[in-house]
């Protein structure tokens, strides 16, 4: 019904408007709209149709996101020739024939409209053939009935709907429809839930001309299957079949099985697929409180996969609630729902136990390749639908999974073995190890000293750690980093300091150990540190000996506290036996400890619990960052430094023939020794420092002036520089 023009607002003595009956074409394109709401929804109508109608194989094929057609073609019992003229009428149908049959009803149409609204906003055009007919009938309709009489035709078994010129007359539906490929998406993702669902029943779809379907589906008995054959095996991998049932056998209102991903799937979105008594719905408190249970183990950006089918009593479920019938009404729904989501819990939780994580071999030139096409290809687009290219000195090219992009492939040489070794693999895991960690850290001195790493945070900086791309080593004390258009210079001896100093923190009474293979007396580390102090005179033995006894003294009483919070063991004698593990696969430079022992003994305030925690874990970030060895760099002329003449490199005589020395002037074993450490420290940096600096490095204000991170380059002011030339 409709009104004529309202009456001035604010009152006023006018008369009432009147009220009249509207046109049946009216009201039958109104309530078209809100049934086919969308392509997708013309095609998930359809396909139900075909389902219920016993098809076995099920074809869509959609051009222009299903706006200019939509075709469904079925092998299922076909249509009565005396049913076509009625076939497009509103509220006809073969499903049932009383309201009391909706309480039993199990096929997924029922009402009537699907077609009827479809032929209220585009051309529906129907092929049909029943067996045991010598021929098929085609006929088209318009506004639910149809266009002319139905005309014998060539078919094959069953029946062939296509619906051409969707919206054609609803202007601003069109309108929000305005790209063609928006819905095709979704049609492959209905297609592709059928296909898991329905394994006796052959699906395909396709885009209009094209050869290749999108989703290509074959009837199998296994659902199992049915998931690798749509999603693929990488999901199969990581899934779990589950089972859930009502416990009293005399009561029992509903039967659950399917297949829930495992604490290994990664996806940025979740996928659920779900069927109640066969018909595909939504039901969104359920799948909340699944992803409630699933946020309890994944990590923030991973989401699920889950399957599930339900089935309960007909006369259970209210399949009557919604125009598309998307959504249903279940009886005790919050019961059945908190039964799915205790029992998924208990799963995940006996399946938690390991973690996996895979790891496959990097395909240089495939990622090259593919990065070129996308910087030459590269499109936005603009609101009023016009392409424009990208901004060209805001367009970042480095890739950190490709390797062409880092600094040492263009390197000549041999590749080291130590590039081999996983890198994030250990790091991830510690990451979710500790995720909970022991009550032997709840000291307020060390939840002071976390505070104030926190509050002493710089945002800006975070955001370069978090976000950066590894380049390479620029030279002894710095590597080079890209964040967004930026290069970064960063002092990897200051970076790797503070970063072992916070995790000494954070660690605090949780460490793992590294045993030394024999035990170090603390006396001669602390003399041998002492022979290299140039504050005491060489001749001052009896001092550094006293001043070695006194820190070994110090060290031993304390002994029960650093091992208890640093897992530092020191025995009765004073040997050094055990070190703590500040970072997975990091072993600090054994060539340091004699340093560290006499700095733990000397510089940490052991009489004020605060102040002992900071400078043992000082001191601690000191030994276990990443300085460069004591060997100096063999590369370039550094390899001067290894000649077997010492009085040859005293004199300081540079010939031009220099860098050409002759391998035997060289000390072999001892350049041997320096290349290894180098090329050691330059695994180290890239495969664990950076790796674990995004994961835990809270970077403190003064690093941003103090030279740790110094910017060398902006893409930006290059192209201004490069446009002047």
């Amino acid at each position: 019904m409709d009104v004529d023009d309202p009456a001035p607002r604010g009152g006023g003595g006018g008369e009432p408007p009147r009220i009249r009956r509207l046109e049946e074409s009216v009201v039958n394109r109104i309530a078209a709209g809100e049934v086919i709401q969308r392509p997708s929804s013309a095609v998930k109508e359809l396909v139900e149709n075909s389902i219920d109608a016993g098809a076995s194989t099920v074809s869509v094929t959609v051009k222009d996101g299903g706006l200019k057609l939509i075709q469904v073609s079925d092998d299922g019992h076909g249509i009565r020739f005396e049913d076509l003229p009625i076939l497009c009428e509103r509220h006809t149908t073969s499903k049932l024939s009383a309201y009391e049959d909706l309480q039993t009803i199990t096929s997924m149409g029922f009402r009537g409209e699907a077609l009827a609204s479809m032929t209220y906003v585009g051309h529906v055009t129907v092929t049909t053939i029943t067996e045991g007919q010598l021929h098929g009938y085609r006929v088209s309709y318009r506004d639910g009935v149809m266009e002319n009489d139905p005309k014998p035709c060539a078919a094959v078994k069953g029946t062939q709907v296509m619906v051409e010129n969707l919206f054609y007359n609803m202007v601003a539906r069109r309108k929000t429809l305005q790209n063609s490929n928006d819905d095709y998406p979704k049609i492959v993702d209905f297609i592709s839930r059928f296909a898991v669902h329905h394994i006796n029943v052959n699906f395909s779809c396709r885009k209009h001309g094209s050869n290749r379907a999108d989703v290509h589906s074959a009837s199998t008995s296994s659902r199992i299957d049915a998931i690798r054959n749509v999603y693929g095996a990488s999901v199969v991998r990581d899934l779990m079949e589950i089972e859930v049932s009502d416990e009293n056998a005399v009561d029992e209102i509903f039967r659950m099985d399917g297949f829930i991903s495992n604490a290994n799937y990664v996806a940025k979105k979740t996928t659920m697929i779900l069927f109640i008594n066969d018909r595909l719905v939504d039901c969104t408190s359920l799948k909340r409180a699944i992803e409630f249970v699933y946020s309890a183990i994944l990590p923030q950006a991973s989401k699920p996969f889950i399957y599930m089918s339900i089935n309960l009593p007909p006369e259970h479920v209210d399949v009557n609630i919604h125009p598309t019938k998307k959504e249903v009404s279940l009886l005790n729904q919050e019961r059945i729902i908190e039964m799915i989501k205790d029992a998924i819990e208990e799963k995940l939780m006996n399946c938690n136990t390991t973690r996996i994580f895979q790891t496959q071999a990097v395909n240089t030139s495939a990622l090259t390749q593919a990065s070129t096409q996308k910087e030459k290809g590269t499109e936005v687009s603009t609101p009023t639908g016009a392409k424009s290219q990208k901004i060209p000195s805001q367009m970042v090219r480095t890739d950190p999974r490709d390797p062409s992009g880092r600094l040492h492939t263009y390197w000549h040489g041999q590749s080291s073995n130590l590039e081999k070794k996983s890198d994030l693999v250990s790091v991830r895991n510690v990451v979710r190890s500790r995720r909970n960690p022991k009550d032997a850290g709840d000291l307020s001195s060390r939840h002071e000293l976390l505070t104030e790493i926190d509050t002493n945070l710089h945002p800006g900086l975070l955001d370069v750690v978090k976000n950066c791309t590894y380049v390479g080593v620029a030279d002894e004390v710095f590597a080079l980093i890209q964040h967004n258009t930026r290069l970064y210079l960063v002092n990897v001896v200051n970076v790797s300091k503070e970063l072992m100093y916070q995790q000494a923190l954070c660690r605090f009474g949780n460490f793992n150990a590294i045993q030394l293979s024999e035990p170090a007396p603390l006396r001669e580390l602390m003399m041998m540190a002492l022979k290299d102090d140039e504050s005491i005179s060489d001749e001052n033995d009896k001092e550094k000996l006293e001043i070695a006894e006194v820190n070994t003294e110090i060290l031993k009483e304390n002994a029960e506290m650093i091992n208890e919070y640093f897992s530092i063991h020191i025995d009765q004698s004073g040997n050094l036996t055990r070190l703590p593990v500040v970072l997975d696969q990091y072993t600090p430079d054994m060539d340091r400890l004699p340093e560290f022992a006499l700095t733990l003994g000397n510089d940490v305030t052991w009489d004020v619990e605060r102040d002992c925690f900071r400078t043992a874990a000082a001191a601690i970030g000191n030994f276990y960052a990443l300085h460069p060895p004591i060997l100096p760099n063999p590369s370039g002329n550094g390899i001067q430094l290894y000649k077997k003449n010492k009085d040859c490199m005293a004199s300081g005589e540079r010939d031009n023939d220099s860098t050409n020395t002759d391998e035997d002037e060289i000390d072999q074993e001892l350049l041997a020794e320096a290349e290894a450490a180098w090329a050691q420290r330059e695994w180290t940096i890239q495969h664990v420092l950076f790796p674990s600096m995004r994961l835990f490095l809270k970077p403190p204000k003064s690093m941003a002036t103090d030279g740790t991170f110094v910017q060398v380059a902006s893409l930006e002011k290059l192209y201004k520089i490069f446009e002047r030339c």
